[in-house]
């Protein structure tokens, strides 16, 4: 069997994986690997699937599967899996960090630093605690950055039409826009999710609130967050996901109150470790008899 890795996953993950058969990162060898493992950079698109005229299992290093013609593949008798459960701390994480870096202005401020400038009278901060934080989507991310915003004092609430229950208070939509400081996306890429965050939306929003953006940049209509953070309806925006890695245009260069991380979310060792350990769980599921 042939173990094609065909993006950047653990250093050591070659060697937990050589028992399974062997192990590649030649893309050219796509047509005979039985297992490919991607994580957002491939697009395992139809014509790929063509090419991998050998596949049987794809496993995706990370959440979303957009990148993945998971209907097709399904045709063609392919299996697909994600790590779900592997990311929801280093992504809630890196979405906390960017939430807390928009009114304690870090960035702008580490800047003016570097240059020699002294601007502490400019920089007028707020505090998180007994603010309002709306979740979008209160799946393993969102409910691990919830736990966090609670642990700062705030006041969380949450709309995920797929759940009951959570350990948040459940809401619609426009009551947590109606009532939210910051509003963090957490949401999968899908018809109903996509440029969701458009003008229409963004103007139900209170006056002067922030978004955080951790999950997908197509839910997002970057023209219309440029406008109203213009405008001042919206008083920042932070984002670590984009249209494409790396985006082809960029919009928010230039525009103020913006924080912008190259799509961080999922790139930490002990995330890479924990996907890799689900890698192993997996293959040993579908191949009991690899010793």
């Amino acid at each position: 069997m042939l173990i094609l890795i065909s993006d950047a996953f653990a250093p050591d993950l070659p060697d937990r994986l050589a028992r399974f058969g062997e192990v590649t990162d030649d893309k050219s060898r796509l047509p005979e690997a039985e297992v490919a493992l991607v994580r957002s950079k491939t697009k395992c698109t139809k014509e790929w699937l063509d090419e991998a005229k050998a596949m049987k299992l794809i496993i995706r290093g990370g959440v979303g599967l957009d990148n993945i013609d998971r209907e097709y593949a399904k045709e063609k008798g392919v299996n697909v899996h994600n790590t779900a459960a592997a990311s929801s701390i280093a992504v809630a994480e890196v979405a906390f960090a960017l939430m807390l870096a928009m009114p304690n202005h870090l960035i702008r401020g580490h800047n003016s630093m570097e240059t020699g400038d002294w601007i502490k009278k400019e920089l007028k901060r707020t505090e998180l605690y007994g603010k309002t934080l709306g979740l979008l989507g209160a799946g393993r991310i969102g409910t691990e950055f919830g736990k966090r915003a609670e642990a700062f004092g705030m006041k969380v609430l949450a709309y995920d039409p797929y759940l009951t229950e959570s350990e948040f208070e459940l809401v619609d939509v426009d009551t947590l826009l109606a009532e939210s400081d910051y509003v963090s996306l957490h949401m999968p890429l899908t018809d109903e999710t996509k440029g969701m965050v458009n003008k229409d939306f963004i103007a139900k929003m209170k006056d002067g609130a922030r978004i955080v953006n951790s999950g997908r940049g197509k839910c997002v209509v970057e023209e219309d967050v440029v406008e109203a953070l213009k405008s001042g309806k919206l008083a920042g925006f932070a984002t670590d996901v984009w249209y494409s890695d790396p985006p082809e245009t960029n919009p928010f260069i230039g525009v103020d109150n913006v924080v912008m991380l190259p799509h961080l979310g999922a790139s930490t060792k002990e995330n890479m470790d924990r996907i890799g350990d689900i890698i192993v769980e997996l293959l040993e599921e579908y191949y009991p008899d690899k010793e």
